[in-house]
């Protein structure tokens, strides 16, 4: 069954491994989630659990989420999130999930929105190659043929110039290096996207063979 937790990323580093080898890590903060909800086929149509990470500011807060989270006994919470094909069983409004619900050497896939590099063009969105930058070329940067004559339209899907990053994006099979719970915090090999202090969701991978 998946397990879960949202977590803030905090940078890279990179570590030695017990035979030699220097890691690339991403340090991952994830301070300790509350169970805010568990939803059920009866009353919802489908089973996850809700959970919430970090406190929001009381005045922040409108009287619907004061009353969701009083049922937990917690503080109005910053970011809410599911996690579905879980085991209700295991889980309690009010329970704290802690990084520890992971050990060294899993597998999860992790979602953050990528960082966000505004209007740009195909050489860099798409890795397109340029033309000549002389010799009286007109085509330098640009798209390059928008396709055949007879459709007189460009087709959908065609690789363009416009926006680029800041797309909600998961990257899977990761390896946890490490497990620190003292300090909260998540060793995951790799990168994963967005900037310094974005917002994770680390679930347990899906295609975990």
């Amino acid at each position: 069954m998946a397990k879960g937790i949202l977590g803030r990323k905090i940078g890279m580093t990179q570590i030695f491994a017990e035979d030699g080898r220097l890691l690339p890590v991403t340090v991952v903060e994830a301070a300790p989630n509350v169970v805010l909800q568990k939803k059920t086929v009866e009353t919802d149509g489908y089973e996850a659990v809700q959970i919430g990470f970090e406190d929001k500011r009381e005045k922040l807060a409108n009287k619907p989420e004061k009353g969701h989270v009083a049922k937990a006994e917690t503080a109005p919470k910053r970011f809410v999130r599911e996690l579905k094909n879980v085991n209700l069983d295991e889980y309690e409004i009010g329970q704290e999930i802690k990084v520890d619900i992971f050990a060294e050497g899993d597998v999860v896939d992790v979602t953050g929105v990528s960082k966000g590099k505004g209007f740009q063009g195909v050489i860099k969105r798409h890795g397109q190659g340029r033309g000549p930058m002389s010799h009286g070329s007109h085509f330098h940067r640009s798209p390059g043929s928008m396709g055949a004559v007879d459709p007189a339209r460009v087709f959908k899907q065609k690789k363009l110039p416009g926006q680029m990053g800041g797309q909600k994006i998961t990257v899977q099979n990761l390896q946890i290096v490490k497990v620190d719970a003292d300090r909260n915090l998540l060793l995951i090999k790799g990168n994963v996207p967005g900037p310094k202090k974005a917002l994770l969701e680390i679930k347990t991978g899906i295609k975990v063979k």
